[in-house]
């Protein structure tokens, strides 16, 4: 096996230096420049020395340098020296050094006919892959509009299906809400006239016992009185028959007899003024027990008012029931929403798809080569054109006819047509011509 190093120049193509190294050549450069590599490993030792230079070469004080010595004009095919130095603060020292000879004609030849092939080989599998991309951008078109529409007729539905339940979710609730505020009235208004009319009837009873009690009180107060005063009038008469009994002994047992008496006529009043106390003691538990159903009153009239209050709460039910509805056609306006910012995306894909295109369009005009073909085929495509033209107004003459004056009257109808023709010229020289009317 031979090691070949070719130097070339993109922009002069007669610009060729080569070297062959045989495994016999590689043993004498070995012994010359004091080389540790085998044959085997010293290619791609080579292309390491030079990627280093490659790194090195956009710094100001570059480590590896690759140098290319020519001393004579090309013409001459004197030979050119190849050098990978390294640069240090003591010397530059030369890692290798390859003597090139310059190209003959005849190797000039056959390398830009190496080249060519390789740009025809590199140009045809361009164009089957650009026709391959075009293929496939195109069905991935096809197939982002086919999306596309469906998800707009999607869309359409959801919207549709979304309006009439809305529709038929506000009037629901609106009929619920009517319902629900004409029952809760009712019972409002039910609940009051309840209340009111008990309170009245309460407000009547106690207004009865209170009267009653009064004036069993001023009864009471009028006997106690009279005994009070029967009661002082009795002690006065004891008093003035206890005086008589100390300055008149001598009526002693006429005035023993009317003690008696007065004794007798005590405890009848004893026995009077405790059947009084009993029936006072009567009267007070009788107003205790009014009391307490006074009392009884007020819990009913308490219960009325936490019954009252239920109402109330159960109207705050229904309301929030309403705005729990309302939270849910605000999550159905939500979920429409979501599914315009998806077919907004959708758009921006398509205008991306189309943008593409463009660019495909633009390609195919740099691939337009052979200008002699295509003049050739612009002339037969007009050709084809204006006898197509001519064909399509002969279809649409119109046969002669009888005027209003008697005489005959000849019409054509005329048509601007417009043509759009697009052209691809591929690899094997085949034409496609699309035309659009």
């Amino acid at each position: 096996q031979d090691l070949v190093v070719r130097i070339t120049d993109d922009i002069d193509l007669y610009f060729l230096y080569k070297l062959v190294i045989s495994e016999e050549d590689f043993q004498s450069l070995k012994v010359q420049q004091g080389l540790l590599v085998d044959f085997s490993a010293f290619p791609q030792k080579f292309i390491d020395l030079l990627h280093q230079c490659i790194q090195e070469q956009d710094k100001d004080n570059p480590r590896f340098l690759l140098q290319f010595l020519s001393s004579t004009p090309v013409l001459d095919h004197t030979p050119a020296h190849l050098n990978i130095v390294e640069t240090n603060a003591f010397k530059h020292l030369t890692h290798l050094s390859l003597k090139l000879l310059h190209g003959t004609d005849v190797e000039i030849k056959k390398y830009l006919a190496i080249c060519l092939a390789c740009v025809k080989d590199e140009r045809l599998l361009l164009e089957q892959k650009l026709q391959k991309t075009e293929e496939d951008l195109s069905r991935q078109l096809s197939c982002t509009q086919q999306t596309l529409s469906e998800k707009s007729r999607e869309l359409d539905r959801l919207r549709s299906e979304w309006t009439s339940q809305t529709t038929a979710l506000s009037n629901k609730h609106s009929q619920e809400l009517t319902s629900e505020r004409e029952r809760a009235l009712e019972v409002q208004t039910k609940y009051q006239q309840q209340s009111e009319q008990q309170r009245r009837e309460l407000e009547s009873l106690h207004q009865k016992n209170i009267e009653l009690i009064q004036t069993r009180l001023v009864e009471l107060e009028t006997c106690n009185k009279e005994l009070t005063e029967r009661k002082y009038k009795s002690e006065s008469i004891i008093r003035e028959h206890a005086a008589k009994l100390v300055g008149l002994e001598d009526e002693l047992h006429r005035a023993k007899q009317e003690v008696l008496s007065l004794r007798r006529e005590n405890s009848t009043l004893d026995v009077e003024c405790h059947e009084k106390e009993k029936h006072i003691n009567q009267l007070q538990t009788r107003v205790a027990v009014l009391e307490q159903e006074i009392k009884d009153k007020d819990q009913l009239v308490i219960r009325s008012k936490e019954v009252l209050d239920a109402t109330q709460e159960q109207k705050l039910t229904i309301e929030e029931n309403a705005e729990r509805r309302q939270l849910h056609i605000g999550k159905l306006e939500t979920t429409v929403q979501s599914l315009s910012e998806e077919l907004i995306k959708a758009s921006k894909l398509q205008e991306q798809l189309e943008a593409t295109v463009q660019k495909l369009e633009e390609s195919k005009q740099l691939l337009k080569t052979n200008e002699n073909v295509i003049t050739w085929l612009n002339k037969q495509l007009n050709e084809n054109q204006v006898t197509r033209k001519q064909e399509t107004l002969g279809m649409f003459e119109t046969p002669p006819g009888i005027s209003s004056n008697g005489g005959f009257r000849t019409g054509t109808l005329a048509q601007n047509m417009v043509v759009r023709r697009t052209l691809l010229v591929t690899p094997n020289s085949s034409i496609f011509g699309q035309f659009q009317y």
